[in-house]
């Protein structure tokens, strides 16, 4: 059996197999990508679980941004064009971005090489607040990421908590534990004799706030009441 966590890597292992059991951890668009056929009856190889419900977690994230830094009318919108799930997720923003009669400024970056000028651009571009998409490449430059956010006076909103750990402002998504947690029943069954075929894709049921009040306090920005409230995890 192949545990393969995001899109990039359950492609890989689905390239190199059409046998060998798969479990998907953490793929935004299994449909779109081939991967399986659809969420009750995935066929083939591959089974598991997705990133996200529908690409309306993107409006949601936006909207959380707005609340965070109400004033805020240009918000910036970091993606790795390398990232297979990525494309989609652009898109959702920027029709969101629409909805809440907001600009959006859409800036790349594909490695940590090129995440200095990426903030470089938001801030010429006068944003006020940035929305981070996961990626893998963004996870693991996490706090030089949050580092950067400061420095550039960017109130950020990522997809996934650990961000928040490593210093970012405010994180909201599926709780990724829960995920992990749900990936070791599928493990369980296909070893027990079950087909990844008839195993139904399941889509996260799970959303975490997660809030850095060490990281508004460098901003000199003061979190409203109202989202504190409805937070998982403050950070002091």
């Amino acid at each position: 059996m192949i545990v393969a966590a995001q899109t990039a890597a359950t492609r890989a292992a689905k390239d190199a197999t059409s046998t060998i059991p798969i479990v998907m951890v953490n793929v935004s668009d299994p449909i779109g990508e081939g991967l399986i056929a659809s969420f009750a009856h995935p066929g083939g190889n591959v089974t598991g679980l997705t990133l996200t419900p529908t690409w309306e977690i993107y409006s949601k994230q936006l909207q959380l941004l707005k609340e965070a830094v109400p004033r805020a009318r240009r918000f910036a919108f970091l993606w790795n064009p390398a990232n297979p799930a990525a494309p989609p997720a652009v898109r959702a923003t920027e029709d969101a971005a629409r909805s809440l009669r907001v600009e959006l400024q859409v800036v790349s970056a594909r490695a940590a090489e090129e995440l200095e000028a990426a903030f470089q651009a938001m801030t010429h571009a006068r944003a006020e607040a940035l929305l981070v998409i996961p990626d893998a490449v963004f996870l693991t430059h996490g706090a030089r990421l949050a580092d950067l956010a400061i420095r550039h006076h960017l109130p950020t909103l990522y997809g996934l908590g650990d961000h928040v750990k490593a210093g970012g402002l405010i994180a909201y998504g599926q709780s990724v534990r829960d995920v992990y947690r749900r990936a070791v029943v599928y493990v369980d069954k296909i070893l027990k004799g079950a087909r990844p075929a008839d195993l139904p894709v399941e889509q996260p049921t799970k959303f975490e706030l997660a809030i850095n009040l060490k990281t508004a306090k460098a901003l000199g920005l003061a979190i409203p009441q109202s989202l504190l409230l409805r937070a998982d995890q403050v950070i002091e």
